[in-house]
């Protein structure tokens, strides 16, 4: 397990109810309802928890790297330090969920929605973010670098302080009226492909492109 996450404090077996610090590593968990369960510090890696409400649960310093949440529902849960990477989450909802200082590197989130989401340093590197949507989310500290965000959404987004896109893939990415004076490894080129408009802030030194790309849309 990556440095920095929590090791479960219990162990117990595919079949034990929700509890902080259970292990239901590479359990068989599809289409259930734990919404307002409490998995606190506890181990899903591995674990199959596709198509399942996990709605207002607590996973706060949870292990849940390579686990397949395709369809899962994350609303309202909060899930700070979590260890998301290299999770399989096609489509799956993780609106308004406060994960603030988790780990999503190298996750598989096409057209995730984190729409209000409190992702403040949140680690998005080599993430796969084709059209995932990150409407009136708060992304200030968050790391892109090298993931693709094409056509992915971050209208409204909330960015106070430096956000990193480091040879992130910016293909249509909807940057319309965001203030991304302070974002780092930005360079002309993502900008030209991305769609902003003049209420879009750039680096210093950067320019807006003639047309923006999605101008017409």
């Amino acid at each position: 397990m990556a440095a920095g996450f929590a090791s479960p404090v219990l162990a117990a077996d595919c079949g034990s109810t929700p509890s902080a610090g259970i292990d239901w590593g590479d359990c068989n968990k599809k289409n259930l309802m734990l919404e307002g369960s409490d998995f606190q510090g506890a181990n899903l890696a591995d674990a199959d928890l596709s198509l399942t409400n996990l709605s207002r649960t607590n996973l706060v310093s949870a292990n849940l790297e390579k686990a397949t949440l395709v369809r899962a529902w994350f609303t309202n849960a909060q899930a700070g330090k979590a260890n998301f990477a290299k999770i399989e989450a096609y489509r799956s909802g993780f609106e308004n969920v406060a994960a603030e200082g988790a780990s999503f590197a190298g996750a598989e989130l096409q057209r995730a929605n984190f729409n209000g989401a409190k992702l403040t340093d949140v680690n998005f590197e080599k993430a796969e973010l084709g059209r995932a949507s990150f409407r009136n989310a708060t992304l200030t500290g968050a790391k892109f670098g090298l993931a693709n965000l094409s056509r992915a959404d971050l209208g409204g987004a909330t960015i106070e302080g430096p956000v990193s896109f480091d040879r992130a893939f910016m293909f249509l990415t909807r940057i319309e009226g965001l203030d991304l004076s302070a974002a780092t490894g930005l360079e002309q080129a993502q900008i030209d492909l991305a769609c902003g408009d003049a209420k879009t802030k750039l680096p210093a030194g950067m320019t807006p492109p003639d047309s923006w790309p999605c101008a017409s849309d």
